[in-house]
């Protein structure tokens, strides 16, 4: 078994996040954007604990085996609250072990339902299609998503 932690942004190591998050494979899958340099990565980070600090929201660093995965969280949506996982290539097979710690985040919160926004380079989940309420289409800073409208606490008694 793999050993997750979770961690603040801005208590882990920036440069490795750096890489993290310009991988060419990673960003085939996220909205177009300039790769990040030291300071649009530092806006970034500030940005991200603001929303970090929002009731119901948290957002974390992926840290696998000690070392910087991806990110993850709760934030604010148009229509509530989504989930985002971003990781590392070589971690992907650990995006649903992650997805259910996020839906029990969202319980804490006591979130009823939760968005998750996937790029439509992303193949369909029959699984998020089950414990999801609805899905559409979703437009977003000139993508097109498939979005899952989840039920939070039908999630968890799902075996997801």
């Amino acid at each position: 078994m793999n050993t997750v932690e979770f961690r603040r942004l801005n208590a882990i190591n920036q440069k490795e996040l750096l890489a993290v998050l310009n991988e060419d494979k990673l960003r085939v899958h996220l909205i177009d954007h300039a790769y990040f340099d030291d300071n649009s990565l530092k806006h970034w980070v500030e940005a991200k604990l603001i929303v970090d600090s929002l009731p119901g929201c948290r957002v974390r660093a992926v840290c696998i085996e000690g070392k910087i995965a991806g990110w993850c969280g709760i934030q604010p949506d148009d229509h509530g609250y989504e989930l985002a996982i971003v990781l590392s290539q070589k971690f992907w097979g650990l995006g649903i072990s992650l997805f259910k710690i996020l839906m029990r985040w969202a319980n804490e919160f006591k979130h009823k339902e939760v968005l998750f926004h996937l790029l439509d380079t992303r193949p369909d989940y029959k699984v998020l299609s089950k414990i999801a309420s609805r899905v559409i289409k979703t437009y977003q800073l000139g993508r097109s998503f498939n979005t899952y409208f989840i039920d939070v606490r039908r999630s968890l008694m799902d075996s997801i």
